[in-house]
């Protein structure tokens, strides 16, 4: 039960990340894999709400309604960071997988007048999550296909799941991503009519390391089968996509709190 739970806690965990910067990298969506086993099959489903930053780096913010969603059915998964897809490798210290994912936008109404809203989209994405001392290390790479800015997102992290008790689990974690030019200008970027429009100075984003985040994620287990996730983290933008005038604030907190239900 209690590896079980850890399981469910990582995979949850995701959804806490991905309220940092609206389905974001920093999820540590692998498991601890049962300490050391294969993913056993679950299902897990819930609802949250994520306060988080309208988009990454403005001054407002908003609560935005999110799933809790962990599946996994032999090869099969799905959750709110890896999205759907299929495990190719599942053993003792290793999982690789791949899938399809939301990848974020904004609204006309969350950045300045004159500034183009940016729709969500979905990616492809690959990832790897190694577990050994008690460490998981994910590395992801999503590819946008449709929607939001088409461009590329590689991320990185590191979480430390501990079990306090049969109840309690808290997993700290840190997480940085890259991302191209094509990303970095079609999110934080403003061209030439948007700044005619805005009265914001041009600005083009290039490729480059984009954020860094740390994350503390605790869940209660209400019962066998009733959980409550919560979370705080922080976001810090990293670079030049900090001179973007879109950027209000480099550094942003955010949390994230939800009910779920194991099958």
């Amino acid at each position: 039960m209690k590896s079980t739970m850890v399981r469910s806690s990582i995979a949850l965990l995701a959804m806490g990340a991905a309220a940092q910067v609206a389905v974001k990298a920093q999820d540590l969506s692998s498991s601890r894999q049962s300490v050391g086993q294969p993913s056993k099959d679950r299902i897990v489903i819930g609802l949250g709400a994520a306060v988080t930053p309208v988009y990454q780096g403005a001054d407002d913010y908003r609560v935005l309604p999110l799933p809790a969603i962990d599946i996994v059915e032999g090869r099969f998964f799905a959750n709110f960071r890896n999205g759907v897809g299929l495990n190719l490798v599942d053993d003792r210290a290793l999982t690789i997988g791949a899938g399809v994912t939301p990848v974020p936008g904004y609204r006309r109404r969350d950045v300045p007048t004159g500034v183009d809203r940016l729709s969500w989209g979905v990616g492809g994405r690959v990832f790897a999550n190694l577990t050994g001392g008690g460490v998981v290390a994910t590395l992801g790479a999503t590819q946008g296909i449709t929607g939001s800015t088409g461009g590329f997102i590689a991320d990185a992290s590191l979480s430390y799941p501990v079990i306090l008790n049969p109840k309690v689990i808290i997993t700290p974690s840190i997480a940085t991503s890259f991302a191209d030019g094509k990303h970095m200008d079609g999110y934080f970027g403003v061209n030439a009519r948007e700044a005619a429009a805005s009265g914001l100075d041009p600005y083009r984003g290039k490729a480059g390391f984009k954020d860094v985040s740390a994350l503390l994620n605790i869940v209660y287990r209400l019962d066998s089968r009733w959980s409550v996730t919560g979370s705080v983290g922080v976001t810090s933008l990293l670079g030049r996509v900090k001179d973007s005038p879109l950027v209000e604030h480099a550094t942003r907190p955010n949390g994230f709190l939800a009910l779920a239900y194991r099958f």
